[in-house]
């Protein structure tokens, strides 16, 4: 089946590509987007860094950071996730011309990397803190099992096979006792356990797994927690250090645990995830709040302003949350990744596809300055949206993120069938039919009808999300959480789930000292944000000040509010006298539009978090 992660058991069971299509709408309009212009902008950044070319040059002439190869590897995978969905015969001759040029770079024994092991090169596994060897063997592992379960076996499939072995017989037992730096082979493994039935598979990720943390890797300035090397996984009971590394690892660490059933490792991570999201989790889902390590911050330590974010560990956040639904159906996984869908995975790329942010700010304080189109920009230097960084793994992270979106939408069970994230879409499942109609969430109106149904009683499961107070089901109120609907449905009949999508005022934890004092203003579930491109003329983004008695109404896309503008005080010495933050202040009426839209009209500043005025 065309499903990305595909466990053998587990309370939900994921439904593939074949099974749920998008219709027009929000999420259809991205991935169409992904498809027609992001994958060819992929391509050409790829040749013109001459990342690709690496597979074919001296090792004299490799470019690129350690770990290039990868994004060949995640653009593979999207292109196999986007070929399961939407057959495309020229599309599937450049991705065979592609998987030709890595195939031709793998050695004898399976080995297969770029930057190591040839003449001039550093030896093969000599740096395995930042070498990124088996980190990349992980993506490209994951895009051969996408190739197997859109396509069936071919050459990449072969590749990664031989690949795996070899990581088997020098990780394995009796082999080098060590993990990789960068947590990524883990899942990749399991997911081609699952793919092939070999077990070895499963148990090298278990190895790999349970390494972790025992103080393998060298110390470094970050320390062993920037690895996940500080302490075993089952003893953590929170997510720490770099955070792409650290949901990725912990992806691996439940996949091992469904697999082996292992319930002590599953409720470990579970456990982990939960404290994470009560004390080091943005507003938009992001994660990430420390730049010099691209780090989780400690306990409240969210800052809007230095908020690193990285779309990366969006899409890793939402991987983990995923699985952790998967296995143990609770509702507040799917509650995350909706979150992180619509405000950091929505948000990273341009309207075109062709632009990308790699941090995702909150607070946007100066002007930024646009890329040039045909440079590599640094990658957390760039304040607009940039075609292509000196490390881009956000783009092609994010194209095999929209190539396979649909498969989040729902899943079923013995009990029936479990919608999750709202969208306009068709499924087809264990013979139920639904058509799903739709703008959410420019509406909370979900009209569910039924087009093919058992004769058996079955249960239609609905999330009602958090924030949903007032939701209604066919007129009658429900509360956030789940509301199973069990019955003999009969093709036509019609289900209407109304979510309340309204604005709202949403205040931080005290603890949080960077917006003590401040809200946000959400819709739905989707955060709202302040451009200096909707204010008046001559008002500046942090001059304003929330009247939280003002109002909030819709209106065209945006939400208005009321505001008040301090006049600046300069002078010699920023401080003075504590004085009501209205104290000598106008009142204007001020736009919010859609965080995900932010710099899409021109260089702006900007702020989600909007201190309160009195």
């Amino acid at each position: 089946m065309t499903i990305p992660v595909s466990p053998s058991h587990g309370t939900l069971r994921p439904l593939g590509l074949s099974e749920v299509t998008l219709k027009p709408g929000f999420w259809q309009r991205r991935q169409e987007v992904n498809r027609t212009a992001t994958l060819a902008h992929i391509e050409h950044w790829l040749e013109k860094a001459g990342w690709l070319g690496n597979f074919s040059a001296p090792p004299d002439e490799r470019r690129g950071r350690e770990f290039a190869d990868s994004e060949v590897y995640k653009f593979l995978e999207a292109m196999a996730w986007e070929l399961g969905r939407h057959p495309d015969p020229e599309l599937e001759v450049r991705y065979q011309k592609i998987v030709a040029r890595v195939a031709e770079a793998q050695e004898a024994d399976g080995y297969l990397n770029t930057n190591f092991g040839r003449p001039g090169q550093q030896p093969r596994y000599s740096d395995l803190e930042w070498g990124h060897e088996l980190y990349c063997y992980g993506h490209l592992i994951q895009a051969a099992v996408a190739r197997a379960r859109t396509s069936g076996s071919d050459q990449l499939v072969d590749v990664a096979v031989r690949v795996a072995d070899h990581v088997c017989d020098v990780f394995g037992p009796g082999g080098i006792a060590s993990v990789c730096g960068h947590a990524e082979i883990e899942p990749a493994l399991v997911e081609l356990y699952r793919v092939t039935g070999n077990a070895r598979y499963l148990e090298q990720a278990r190895l790999f797994v349970e390494r972790r943390g025992h103080q393998i890797l060298d110390d470094i300035e970050f320390g062993r927690a920037y690895f996940q090397d500080d302490m075993p996984v089952r003893d953590a009971t929170v997510l720490r250090g770099h955070a792409v590394r650290a949901v990725y690892l912990a992806s691996g660490a439940v996949d091992v645990a469904v697999e082996t059933g292992d319930t002590e490792l599953l409720d470990a991570v579970a456990g982990q995830w939960s404290n994470t999201v009560a004390r080091r989790v943005y507003i938009t889902g992001g994660i990430g709040s420390r730049h010099q390590d691209e780090a989780f911050g400690d306990d409240f330590v969210l800052p809007p302003d230095r908020a690193y974010s990285e779309t990366c560990a969006g899409v890793g956040s939402v991987m983990l949350a995923w699985r952790l639904l998967l296995a143990q159906g609770d509702p507040r996984y799917a509650d995350l990744i909706e979150r992180t869908l619509f405000n950091v995975i929505a948000t990273s790329p341009s309207d075109d596809g062709t632009r990308f942010f790699y941090t995702n700010t909150l607070h946007q304080r100066v002007l930024g300055t646009e890329p040039p189109a045909d440079e590599l920009v640094p990658r957390a230097a760039s304040t607009l949206r940039a075609p292509w960084f000196s490390v881009s793994c956000c783009p092609t992270n994010l194209a095999r993120t929209f190539a396979g979106l649909a498969a989040y939408l729902a899943t079923y069970s013995d009990e029936g069938l479990q919608i999750h994230q709202y969208a306009a879409a068709s499924i087809r499942a264990a013979g139920i039919g639904l058509e799903i109609d739709t703008d959410y969430p420019v509406s909370g109106r979900v009209s569910i009808r039924v087009t093919a149904s058992p004769a058996e009683e079955w249960t239609l499961t609905l999330r009602v999300p958090h924030w949903a107070d007032g939701a209604t089901v066919d007129g009658e109120p429900v509360t956030p959480g789940l509301v199973h609907l069990r019955r003999r449905f009969a093709p036509g009949d019609t289900v209407v789930l109304d979510l309340a999508v309204r604005p709202r005022l949403t205040a931080p934890d005290p603890r949080i000292d960077a917006v003590r004092g401040c809200a946000v203003v959400e819709r739905g579930p989707v955060v709202y944000c302040a451009e200096s491109v909707d204010l008046p003329e001559g008002v500046a983004v942090d001059a304003l000040r929330l009247d939280a008695d003002g109002g909030l109404a819709d209106r065209d896309g945006g939400v208005e509010v009321t505001c008040h503008v301090s006049p600046p005080v300069d002078g010699a010495w920023p401080y003075g006298p504590a004085r009501p933050a209205g104290d000598g202040s106008e009142r204007v009426p001020v736009m919010l539009r859609p965080y995900h839209d932010w710099a899409s009209r021109g260089p702006s500043t900007m702020r989600v978090w909007l201190p309160l005025g009195e």
